[in-house]
């Protein structure tokens, strides 16, 4: 019996994206943490200025990443409508757009990490620990088509990036490249 071709490409497209999400999310999550900690481990002591210097860094750098992700893989996808059934080539941007959100939840746990090096940046960022937490579940919904889960990504990242601000953090989109995405 042969497979209508539709059929197979989605089913491929279906095999092809849950093996994309489960290595990218496996990679992301132990790549991306290890390329700051060999270089803090041969770094000289520092002073409390400086420890708190190097983690509001840390932090404008993580949330502009995930900022980054979020406008390029899923924000503007959503505003042209890729998300909706029967948009020209929705598979990919789905995939993207998973791939991307759980890269910008990976980044914004890592800036909230590095905001509590910093007192007044704790302070700022402590109340979107729980916004934050909420995105764990939204790359799956993006895989799903869910255009709701986009303006939920856009309001947490929005909501960081105020809060950033508010400390003296201020923080710019930069958009990472498809190998940071994937953790290679």
């Amino acid at each position: 019996m042969v497979t209508p071709a539709p059929l197979r490409r989605s089913v491929v497209a279906v095999a092809l994206s849950g093996a994309l999400l489960a290595g990218g999310t496996a990679c992301s999550s132990t790549g991306a943490r290890n390329t700051a900690a060999p270089q803090a481990a041969h770094a000289s002591p520092t002073s409390t200025a400086q420890k708190q210097k190097l983690a509001k860094t840390r932090f404008i750098a993580n949330a502009g990443l995930a900022a980054g992700a979020t406008y390029q893989w899923i924000v503007k996808p959503y505003k042209k409508g890729k998300f909706k059934k029967g948009a020209n080539g929705r598979t990919f941007t789905v995939i993207k757009a998973g791939l991307a959100g759980t890269f910008a939840y990976n980044r914004l746990k890592a800036a909230l990490k590095n905001a509590k090096g910093d007192p007044l940046l704790s302070k700022a960022v402590a109340p979107l620990t729980a916004g934050v937490a909420s995105l764990k579940s939204l790359p799956s919904k993006l895989r799903k088509g869910d255009g709701n889960a986009a303006s939920t990504f856009d309001g947490v990242i929005n909501s960081v990036k105020d809060a950033g601000k508010s400390a003296g953090a201020d923080v710019k989109d930069k958009v990472p490249s498809t190998g940071q995405l994937s953790g290679g």
